[in-house]
């Protein structure tokens, strides 16, 4: 009687989950010894020859060239003979006088002369197995990577000493190998030592941003674009504004209803990325978050429902905040729940920069100094009022073309703000 038993796809290591299969070397109806090849596949890493633990008859094979097979899946099915070591040794073997094994090491085929051929009855019947024989003692070998291991660093295995169980060589015992035989190198000098100097703690806000800082650039893919812009009628335009009487404007509640209004029109940008559901959701509210230097650290205070306040609301919504921001006196509430920041870095002299996106946001608006420069103005030279927008987005929720309509869309306003505010 013969007993069929399933081989499965084994753990090849290296955290590998499956494979390719790229050839069968066997057909149903082949007779197989232990440890015979019986598929070629290919991981992540390599090809590999999976040997197969049961000697016998091959009666199924699962999967054809090219398919993919996870960890465990069955590879074949073998009819073995019964009662030969619950099926993982080898269905008949030489005596002892003719030193047969019935083992095979994958990657350097049967030591010795060639190997002699039989024909042996495996149970009553018309069933035979034709079974290679080889003289020499058998390999405590099963993991094909060890042998691979072992012929990429020239090991050989008939010298080991396996270190598992009933001597099995295992991958440490290769690689033991490998690094005895390896030349000592020089020692390493020893690392400097680092210079004395003042040790700053990063605590407190200068902790909190750095912290938030290092997991934007950590898991945030951002890419950044910038344009020129003339000014000039911005500028003009708030003056007259604050001409008419009533609250004053501030350019950067300018800029901040021109965000609301670019975000109306590009609302993949005011979102955030949810990393473990694989989703972008987009929000449908703009709690505009501004940058404020303050002595205790930079903050971003958040103005909330940003897309439902007028300029003048704006601007003195912002300008609450910033003295808040400078006496230490915001709440916890005021500083989180931003899905958009605006960083008006001109305020400090400078020109450009490529913000590092307030996380979990998604984009944010830099905006450098407004400074008198020479520009083609209605096809003639003149001296005008420019500023560089730059503009940092996450290029999970859009991709190039939606980052550069939003900032030419911006740059469109600042240079012709009457159209938005006709618009408003």
């Amino acid at each position: 009687m013969a007993v069929v038993r399933e081989f499965t796809l084994p753990d090849l290591g290296e955290g590998l989950t499956g494979a390719e299969i790229v050839r069968w070397l066997v057909q149903v109806g082949d007779v197989v010894v232990v440890d015979q090849p019986v598929v070629e596949v290919e991981t992540a890493k390599a090809m590999v020859d999976v040997p197969c633990p049961y000697g016998g008859v091959v009666t199924a094979r699962y999967g054809e060239e090219g398919a993919e097979v996870p960890v465990g899946a069955p590879l074949i099915t073998v009819a073995v003979p019964e009662g030969s070591d619950d099926g993982s040794a080898p269905p008949v073997t030489e005596s002892a006088a003719d030193g047969g094994s019935g083992n095979v090491l994958v990657g350097y085929g049967t030591a010795g002369p060639a190997a002699r051929r039989r024909r042996v009855q495996l149970s009553p019947g018309p069933l035979r197995e034709t079974v290679a024989v080889a003289p020499a003692g058998p390999l405590p070998v099963i993991s094909p990577l060890v042998r691979r291991l072992a012929r990429e660093h020239d090991v050989d295995l008939r010298q080991l000493k396996g270190s598992g169980p009933e001597g099995l060589i295992l991958r440490a015992d290769v690689e033991r190998a490998v690094a005895a035989s390896a030349p000592v190198a020089a020692p390493e000098p020893a690392p400097a030592v680092a210079p004395e100097g003042e040790r700053v703690p990063l605590r407190g806000v200068r902790g909190a941003v750095a912290d938030k800082l290092a997991r934007s650039r950590r898991e945030i893919p951002d890419a950044t674009c910038w344009v020129d812009a003339d000014a000039t009628e911005l500028l003009a335009a708030r003056t007259v504004m604050n001409a008419a009487g009533g609250p004053k404007v501030s350019v950067l509640a300018l800029l901040a209803r021109i965000c609301t209004a670019a975000l109306a029109r590009f609302p993949e940008l005011n979102a955030t990325v949810d990393r473990e559901g694989r989703e972008i959701i987009r929000l449908p509210d703009v709690h505009l978050g501004f940058a404020a230097q303050t002595d205790r650290g930079l903050v971003v205070p958040v103005v909330r429902d940003a897309q439902r306040r007028t300029i003048e609301g704006l601007s003195e919504e912002i300008a609450r905040l910033t003295e808040a921001a400078r006496t230490g006196t915001l709440a916890p509430a005021q500083l989180t729940g931003g899905t958009f920041t605006l960083n008006n870095y001109g305020v400090f002299g400078v020109d450009g920069s490529t913000p590092i996106i307030n996380h979990p946001e998604a984009a944010m608006l830099g905006v450098g100094r407004i400074t008198p420069k020479p520009w083609v103005h209605q096809g003639e030279l003149a001296v005008r009022q420019v500023v560089q927008l730059s503009f940092t987005f996450d290029h999970r929720v859009c991709d190039g073309g939606t980052a550069g309509g939003f900032l030419r869309y911006v740059a469109d306003c600042v240079e012709q703000p009457m159209v938005l505010l006709r618009r408003l």
